[in-house]
């Protein structure tokens, strides 16, 4: 039995209409490397043939019976790739304004829980200034992976070159055994008899991690506390429409400022995005005096003792130095937080989340979660971080979808009820692609905002040579 583990299951749990729970990724294609011309039924008909096997492509949810335990997952019988892979074209004159327009509607739209939760639009009539291009807009709800999982997922689909059959997953897997209603009814009582003596056990390490945090406060090295983030224009209660803006940076300028600063590729970005969020936000009269703060997911992949589950991961939080216009004081204030972030983050369990979430009640956590949109909540109590930004490493070398050179693969992540902005940021054969999705009231000119990242880069290049000279 495939059962969702408390942390999968809590990003279903924390859907509303307005705050969706599904990561997209925006794949620009060359189609001139194709073998072949370009054609949606092929192109359809590969990624049929790669994803066919794959159990995260072809299962679906099945709840448990009174909604007493996390639901598992099934094989979905009637599995059609028709229902997954859409064809769509942008509207004339088919360029960035359009295509951002368009994706943002398909990422303000949920997908459909009777089926396995993802789906694929293929936009064609697309262009930039290299010419023609194909688009494919992916959406994965956040159950089924996360960072570092949905980066390997995309080995499924893409090779290393034109001709070359798709890479494979190490460990494909299989799908669960489906049990029967009287089955699934009994595990979900037995789980919630050994629930307190399950609690019991994370009582003790969970106290010693928050005594240590007090210590770790005390002598000035904790990571940013939340709830103590300043409100701005984009922290309030979300609606269901989105807002895109994407561009690419040079990831051999990023490792240039890096090495000169002795700081990480990961401090570089994040000063880049505190530059050019500050700059947005002064230019819309709304920024604050005190720093933003952010929330950077952490992959625990390789330290988790947990087996099973799409989501293993953590978080810190951090404060981006937007009070600070120096984009090396900036640089500097953000690797000295990060430093003690990291160093935080590492001392708390790799499990802790995971574990915790396991007692995520599916009406429980359901009920809060919309009595906290619909009471506006978001707009009137502490703001517990400003956004999510996530720098997730991507392949070094080119792939190509069904023939097609992946140019740009741009991540959107989840926006939030009192976060309404997602930065995300992959690295992919020397490029950073820089992705920005928002609530469309909150944020309606995202490529404003990406606009400011290279402008920041730029600022960055020239403190650290005139430092030099």
């Amino acid at each position: 039995m495939d059962r969702l583990s408390g942390l999968d299951a809590s990003f279903l749990y924390l859907e509303t209409p307005e705050q969706l729970m599904h990561v997209c990724a925006l794949f620009v294609l060359d189609p001139s490397t194709m073998p072949e011309p370009y054609s949606f039924r092929r192109l359809q008909q590969q990624i049929e043939d790669a994803v066919s096997d794959v159990p995260t492509f072809t299962r679906k949810l099945r709840r448990v019976p009174l909604g007493l335990d996390h639901p598992i997952w099934v094989r979905d019988a009637r599995f059609d790739i028709e229902r997954h892979v859409h064809r769509l074209a942008v509207p004339p004159p088919g360029g960035y304004e359009e295509l951002t327009a368009l994706t943002a509607h398909l990422a303000g739209l949920p997908l459909d829980r009777s089926r396995p939760l993802w789906e694929m639009w293929v936009i064609e009539g697309y262009a930039d200034e290299d010419g023609e291009k194909v688009v494919v807009f992916s959406k994965m709800h956040h159950a089924t992976v996360d960072g570092v999982s949905g980066s390997n997922l995309v080995s499924a689909l893409c090779s290393l070159s034109p001709t070359d059959p798709p890479l494979r997953l190490e460990e494909v897997g299989t799908h669960g055994r489906e049990p029967g209603r009287r089955e699934l009814l009994g595990r979900a009582v037995l789980t919630n008899l050994t629930r307190p003596v399950a609690a019991a056990r994370l009582v003790q390490p969970t106290t010693q991690m928050i005594t240590r945090t007090v210590a770790r406060a005390r002598a000035g090295t904790a990571m940013a506390a939340p709830l103590t983030a300043p409100r701005t224009s984009f922290n309030g209660t979300i609606t269901g429409h989105r807002s895109i803006g994407f561009l690419d940076l040079d990831l051999e300028e990023v490792r240039a400022v890096k090495n000169a600063t002795g700081t990480t590729v990961n401090d570089v970005v994040l000063a880049i995005a505190g530059g050019a969020l500050r700059a947005y936000l002064a230019e819309h009269d709304d920024l604050p005096e005190e720093s933003l703060l952010a929330t950077v997911p952490v992959s625990v992949h390789a330290s988790t003792r947990h087996s099973t589950g799409a989501n293993k991961v953590s978080a810190l939080f951090t404060k981006l130095a937007t009070h600070l216009d120096d984009p090396l004081e900036r640089l500097a204030d953000l690797a000295e937080r990060n430093r003690h972030a990291k160093e935080h983050q590492q001392a708390i369990s790799a499990d802790a989340l995971q574990d915790w979430a396991e007692f995520a009640a599916p009406r429980t956590f359901g009920l809060a979660v919309r009595a906290y949109a619909g009471l506006g909540l978001a707009d009137r109590l502490p703001v517990a971080h400003n956004l999510v930004i996530s720098n997730v490493p991507g392949p070094p070398i080119p792939l190509y979808l069904a023939g097609a050179r992946i140019q740009a693969l741009y991540p959107l992540g989840p926006v939030f009820h009192g976060a309404g902005l997602n930065v995300t940021v992959l690295s992919n054969a020397g490029r950073l692609h820089v992705g920005v999705i928002a609530c469309r009231e909150s944020v309606p000119d995202p490529d404003v905002l990406v606009g400011h990242f290279p402008n920041e880069l730029a600022r960055l290049r020239a403190a650290v040579e005139a430092q030099h000279v």
